[in-house]
Protein backbone atom coordinates (compact mmCIF):
# COMPACT_ATOMS: atom_id res chain seq x y z
CA UNK A 1 0.00 0.00 0.00
CA UNK A 2 1.52 3.35 -1.00
CA UNK A 3 2.04 5.87 1.76
CA UNK A 4 2.97 9.54 1.73
CA UNK A 5 4.44 11.61 4.55
CA UNK A 6 3.59 15.28 4.63
CA UNK A 7 6.68 17.39 3.93
CA UNK A 8 7.47 20.66 5.70
CA UNK A 9 5.30 23.43 4.30
CA UNK A 10 3.48 21.09 1.90
CA UNK A 11 -0.25 21.50 1.40
CA UNK A 12 -2.66 18.63 1.81
CA UNK A 13 -3.70 18.90 -1.85
CA UNK A 14 -0.09 18.47 -3.02
CA UNK A 15 0.44 15.44 -0.76
CA UNK A 16 -2.85 13.92 -1.94
CA UNK A 17 -1.77 14.40 -5.55
CA UNK A 18 1.51 12.56 -4.81
CA UNK A 19 -0.47 9.78 -3.12
CA UNK A 20 -2.82 9.30 -6.09
CA UNK A 21 0.15 9.25 -8.46
CA UNK A 22 1.79 6.52 -6.37
CA UNK A 23 -1.45 4.54 -6.39
CA UNK A 24 -1.62 4.75 -10.18
CA UNK A 25 1.99 3.59 -10.52
CA UNK A 26 1.28 0.66 -8.19
CA UNK A 27 -1.71 -0.32 -10.36
CA UNK A 28 -4.27 0.09 -7.61
CA UNK A 29 -6.57 2.39 -9.57
CA UNK A 30 -6.97 -0.02 -12.48
CA UNK A 31 -7.48 -2.91 -10.03
CA UNK A 32 -10.24 -1.00 -8.22
CA UNK A 33 -11.97 -0.16 -11.51
CA UNK A 34 -11.72 -3.79 -12.57
CA UNK A 35 -13.46 -4.99 -9.40
CA UNK A 36 -16.25 -2.41 -9.29
CA UNK A 37 -18.71 -4.73 -11.00
CA UNK A 38 -18.88 -8.40 -11.95
CA UNK A 39 -17.66 -9.24 -15.43
CA UNK A 40 -18.92 -12.41 -17.05
CA UNK A 41 -16.21 -14.74 -18.39
CA UNK A 42 -17.48 -14.22 -21.94
CA UNK A 43 -17.21 -10.44 -21.53
CA UNK A 44 -13.69 -10.79 -20.12
CA UNK A 45 -12.69 -12.96 -23.09
CA UNK A 46 -14.17 -10.45 -25.52
CA UNK A 47 -12.36 -7.51 -23.85
CA UNK A 48 -9.03 -9.35 -23.92
CA UNK A 49 -9.51 -10.31 -27.57
CA UNK A 50 -10.25 -6.68 -28.51
CA UNK A 51 -7.16 -5.53 -26.59
CA UNK A 52 -5.02 -8.07 -28.43
CA UNK A 53 -6.43 -6.91 -31.78
CA UNK A 54 -5.63 -3.27 -30.94
CA UNK A 55 -2.12 -4.24 -29.91
CA UNK A 56 -1.52 -6.17 -33.14
CA UNK A 57 -2.85 -3.27 -35.25
CA UNK A 58 -0.54 -0.89 -33.42
CA UNK A 59 2.48 -3.18 -33.94
CA UNK A 60 1.68 -3.61 -37.64
CA UNK A 61 1.33 0.15 -38.07
CA UNK A 62 4.75 0.63 -36.50
CA UNK A 63 6.31 -1.96 -38.80
CA UNK A 64 4.85 -0.37 -41.93
CA UNK A 65 6.34 3.04 -41.18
Amino acid sequence: MPSVKLRDGETFERAFKRFTKQCEKAGLMSDIKKHQHFEKPSERKKRKLNAAKRKMRKLQAMLVH
